[in-house]
């Protein structure tokens, strides 16, 4: 059984209060995006995880953990507890979304692993796991998981794991400029508080932009990069200066929007139209600003079975 699932970015990331659970409310505004992993789930005497690189792209998975520690794996050991039956499978990653680059490939894989063994394992005529219980169950392993359950694009709240569906017309095309090592996503969220702190901000309620939404339900790519935002974007970039001169490039090679993709530290770029985005990456490429340069599209569906 193998399921493809997306990348995403943020087309909005508005970070609240910090919460006694440790966490934070947040408005974020998810995007899936036309860079795939794929998952393939097959029986096997025990559960085992591989993550090799998917055909044609260059994403570095050396330090993609493949023991317990990978979210696919705990995704099929939470299906086969709900199932009630033996975690034996042979789970199969091959990645395109950059490792630990703000682009939520690890909670991709995990959703994709969930509807996988729900595949393989749950009856096909009375299945007892709905999508909806998938999404219940990703929850469970990560705030971005639901999401790429589901795909197109999303308003979560909460921790970002309450989504609803929201209007997109036409397709919007992207660039991504990946860059070496990632960011630890808890280390960026404290160095936001940190900066919070040090300016002496109190952190506000986050809401939806209405200019975001206003753009998306139009169409409108310039007013959709306009209205770009991220609120962990000014803590990566004390976290990896050199974030800087690639958003700058991007800006300066005429991307009609720009920011950092999540926690980082892929930063996205917006383009007019297909030829434009086409162009932007090879301007990109040629100043040698990030580890690798790569093009893709919105919004794109959520993890299905190929």
């Amino acid at each position: 059984m193998t399921v493809r699932v997306p990348a995403k970015v943020n087309l909005q990331l508005s970070v609240g209060p910090l919460r006694d659970d440790g966490y934070h409310d947040l408005v974020n505004v998810f995007h899936a995006v036309s860079l795939f992993d794929e998952v393939t789930a097959v029986p096997s005497d025990e559960l085992a995880l591989t993550v090799e690189t998917a055909p044609g792209s260059r994403v570095a998975v050396g330090g993609v953990p493949t023991d317990g520690d990978n979210l696919a794996a705990r995704a099929a050991l939470l299906v086969a507890d709900r199932l009630g039956v033996e975690p034996a499978v042979a789970i199969r990653i091959r990645k395109a979304i950059p490792v630990a680059g703000g682009m939520a490939g690890g909670s991709a894989d995990a959703a994709a692993a969930l509807l996988a063994c729900a595949r393989l394992w749950d009856s096909p005529d009375e299945p007892l796991l709905s999508r909806d219980d998938l999404m219940e169950l990703g929850a469970d392993l990560g705030s971005d998981v639901p999401f790429a359950l589901l795909g197109g694009t999303a308003i979560g709240i909460g921790r970002g794991e309450q989504l609803t569906p929201a209007l997109a017309r036409g397709t919007f095309h992207w660039v991504f400029a990946t860059a070496d090592g990632g960011l630890s996503t808890p280390a960026v969220y404290a160095e936001c508080d940190r900066l919070r702190d040090a300016q002496g901000e109190e952190a506000p309620w986050p809401e939806v932009s209405e200019e975001l939404m206003t753009a998306l339900a139009t169409g409108d790519a310039k007013a959709l990069g306009a209205a770009l935002s991220n609120d962990l974007q000014a803590a990566a970039l004390v976290l990896r200066p050199s974030l800087r001169r690639t958003l700058t490039a991007g800006r300066d090679a005429g991307a009609i929007g720009s920011l950092v993709s999540g926690s980082g530290p892929t930063c996205a770029f917006l383009a007019e139209n297909v030829e434009h985005a086409a162009e932007l990456s090879d301007i990109l490429t040629g100043e040698s600003v990030a580890k690798s340069v790569v093009r893709a599209s919105g919004p794109a569906p959520g993890a299905t079975v190929i």
